[in-house]
C-alpha cells in the first residue's frame, strides 16, 4: 500500500493511525500542502479531488479518510476499529464525524486561506475563528463522552476505534492554536491514553518523514 500524505494533514494522520493499529505496512508518499503540490497535474491524475489522504491499494485508489478507514476495517476487520453492535458502531462514526465532518473543514489549510486571501483577515482574526470553533466542536465531544456512559478509556469502551483516530489530530490541532483545553477534560483524558500506543505515536506528525 501507498499512502500520500503531509505530516500535518489531518485526514491524514488519521488514516496512518488506523494502519499502525492494524499493523498494515504502507510506503509514504509525501504532499507538501504549503507548497501546493497537493494541485500540480501528477498528483491531481493521483487524485482528481486535489486532497489528502490518497491510499493506493493494488492499484486502485481509495479517498476521503473516513471512507480509507471504513475500507480498512472490512479488508483487515482485526484489531476491529468498530464495535461489534449496531448501537456502538453508529456512536463511534457519530463522534468520528462530529471531528471529521463539523469541526475539520471549519479549520482546514484551504478554510484559512480562503479567510486570509478573499476576506482580508488578519493573523489574529484567523486565530480568532480556529479557536471559536475548536471549541464550539469540543464541547459538543465532551458533552457526548462526559454524559451517555459509552466512554471508558478511549472514545468506547476499553480499546479504540475510528473515533479516536479522528480525535486524537484534532487535539494537535488544538494546540497548534493554543486552544485552552482545561473545560474537557474527558477528552484529554483519553488523548493521553491513545498517544500511550506506539501506533498513535509514530502517526504524529514529528514522526513522520516530511516533518518540518
Amino acid at each position: 500500500m501507498e499512502l500520500f500524505t503531509y505530516y500535518r494533514s489531518s485526514a491524514a494522520f488519521r488514516v496512518r493511525i488506523a494502519l499502525n493499529l492494524k499493523s498494515l505496512a504502507y510506503t509514504p508518499r509525501t504532499i507538501h500542502l504549503r507548497k501546493g503540490e497537493h494541485r500540480a497535474p501528477g498528483y491531481l491524475e493521483v487524485n482528481p479531488q486535489g486532497l489528502l489522504p490518497t491510499l493506493v491499494v493494488d492499484g486502485r485508489r481509495l479517498t476521503q479518510s473516513l471512507a480509507i478507514l471504513e475500507y480498512l476495517e472490512e479488508r483487515h476487520p482485526q484489531p476491529a476499529l468498530l464495535p461489534g453492535d449496531a448501537f456502538g458502531r453508529a456512536r463511534v462514526r457519530a463522534l468520528a464525524e462530529l471531528v471529521a465532518c463539523e469541526i475539520h473543514p471549519l479549520n482546514n489549510l484551504r478554510t484559512l486561506e480562503h479567510l486570509r486571501t478573499h476576506l482580508g483577515q488578519d493573523e489574529a482574526g484567523i486565530a480568532a475563528w480556529y479557536r471559536h470553533w475548536i471549541a464550539d466542536g469540543f464541547e459538543k465531544l465532551e458533552s457526548t463522552l462526559q454524559q451517555d456512559g459509552e466512554a471508558g478509556t478511549y472514545c468506547h469502551g476499553e480499546r479504540p476505534t475510528i473515533a479516536d483516530c479522528c480525535l486524537v489530530p484534532q487535539i494537535f490541532n488544538a494546540r497548534r492554536f493554543d486552544n485552552d483545553l482545561s473545560p474537557y477534560p474527558n477528552t484529554i483524558r483519553i488523548f493521553d491514553a491513545c498517544m500511550k500506543l506506539d501506533a498513535f505515536r509514530r502517526a504524529q506528525p514529528s514522526a513522520q518523514p516530511d516533518a518540518e
